[in-house]
C-alpha cells in the first residue's frame, strides 16, 4: 500500500504541478493503481501514446473516455514512474 501511494503520489504531484496534461479523476476519486490524463488535444494525445511505446513505455494508450493511462501496479517499480515522469517532461516542453 505504501509503495502504491507513493508511485501515484509521484505521478499525481507531477500532473498537479503543471498545465500541459490535466487528469481525468477528480482528486478525491484518484486510483493508486491507474492514473488517467490527457493532453486536451486528440492529436497530441495519439502522438503521446505513439512516441511513448516508441520509448519503451506500453499500455499508456488508455481508453478515449479517459485518455492515457498509467497503469503503475505493484510490479511497477519507482524508477519506471520516474522514467514515465520524465518522459511525459520532455513531450510536454516538445509539443507546447
Amino acid at each position: 500500500q505504501e509503495r502504491a501511494e507513493k508511485r501515484s503520489s509521484m505521478l499525481y504531484d507531477y500532473l498537479d504541478s503543471q498545465d500541459f496534461y490535466k487528469t481525468v479523476a477528480a482528486k478525491d476519486s484518484r486510483s493508486h493503481m491507474n492514473v488517467t490524463f490527457r493532453t486536451g488535444n486528440d492529436e497530441l494525445d495519439a502522438k503521446f501514446a505513439k512516441e511513448s511505446m516508441a520509448a519503451g513505455m506500453s499500455n499508456l494508450k488508455g481508453h478515449r473516455s479517459v485518455g492515457a493511462g498509467a497503469s503503475i501496479y505493484n510490479a511497477m517499480p519507482i524508477e519506471g514512474v520516474e522514467k514515465l515522469i520524465d518522459f511525459m517532461k520532455k513531450f510536454a516542453e516538445e509539443n507546447k
